[in-house]
């Protein structure tokens, strides 16, 4: 059994916090005091998912964590508009400064959270609250654009397989474009199949059943009506000067690798992790992502700068 999952922790505190015209529910874990971490979920999770990753690094930091709008105990806004990622990215800038305003944290993203959270890091306004980003599945939809566009404009066959599997493997947000359907699959009980298709497909187990589910999975659906083809069709050039690790799951089903290959260009101070694991990295390794975040972020803590030269890792 996964000891992360035995010891199941409660937060220290919760609070509401007014994001851009929604309220957030938001929990704080571990020590005050300590070098605060923010943990963002993706679809269709909810803070929950990072119950194990906490459980592991409780100890040692202050560790944040919200529900983002349409998820959990959030406001669930009707509106398709109000899930374009510049409100996600003032809704995190408004948890860094309600939670940790007089230091920067340490941003750590999973899948739809990865992606909100690379609109924050590549706006230079919110890049002094931030001290470091953590990416776990979730690439930045604007450097998608250009990915897609420079290998599609190329004359050679590799480039055009590459961008061909990555379409295939995103056959899912085609479906969530269509009206309806992705919301009937929840109702009809998507919701209830949830864990098990975690178990068979990904060989990870859920850390609690989430009462929400079903709502999750239906408000959540939005987040891609709202972005995707905008930023694929007129991609923005979007870099940072925060320090990035990227945790690239070589087994993901979702998120190809060969997604990262020109993501240098735009954050320059870029560490890559190469780990056999699939999409849920939270939930299948979460005592190795407690290992790689306590060794990034002790060295930059201890270096006491964000300047640290592009480098890349196997796991």
């Amino acid at each position: 059994m996964n000891t992360a999952l035995a010891r199941p922790l409660q937060p220290m505190r919760r609070l509401i916090v007014r994001g851009d015209g929604v309220d957030l529910a938001v929990q704080c874990w571990g020590r005050t005091g300590a070098t605060p971490l923010l943990l963002v979920h993706g679809y269709p999770d909810q803070h929950g998912v990072w119950l194990p990753l906490i459980n592991a690094l409780a100890a040692d930091f202050q560790l944040i964590t919200y529900d983002v709008r349409g998820f959990g105990t959030s406001d669930k806004p009707r509106q398709r508009q109000a899930y374009r990622l510049q409100h996600l990215a003032r809704d995190l800038e408004a948890v860094i400064l309600a939670t940790s305003p007089d230091r920067p944290v340490h941003l750590v993203a999973h899948d739809w959270g990865s992606i909100q959270a690379w609109e924050a890091v590549t706006e230079p306004h919110m890049q002094p609250l931030l001290a470091s980003y953590t990416s776990l599945s979730g690439p930045c939809l604007d450097h998608v654009g250009h990915w897609l566009r420079e290998r599609l404009g190329q004359r050679r066959l590799r480039p055009w397989l590459q961008a061909g599997g990555q379409l295939l493997s995103s056959w899912y947000i085609a479906f969530f474009h269509l009206p309806l359907l992705p919301e009937l699959s929840w109702r009809l009980g998507l919701d209830r199949a949830w864990p098990w298709l975690l178990r068979q497909f990904e060989g990870v187990e859920a850390p609690h059943r989430s009462a929400s589910q079903r709502a999750d999975g239906m408000h959540g659906v939005q987040l891609y009506r709202a972005n995707f083809l905008d930023c694929l069709l007129r991609p923005r050039r979007r870099s940072t000067r925060v320090p990035v690790q990227l945790i690239v799951a070589r087994h993901d089903r979702f998120v190809r690798p060969q997604l990262f290959e020109d993501l240098q260009q735009w954050a320059p101070l870029l560490t890559r992790r190469e780990i056999a694991a699939g999409h849920w990295q939270p939930l299948a390794k979460p005592h190795e992502l407690a290992g790689w975040l306590r060794d990034y972020v002790g060295q930059l803590e201890g270096r006491g700068t964000c300047e640290r030269p592009a480098r890349a890792m196997t796991s």
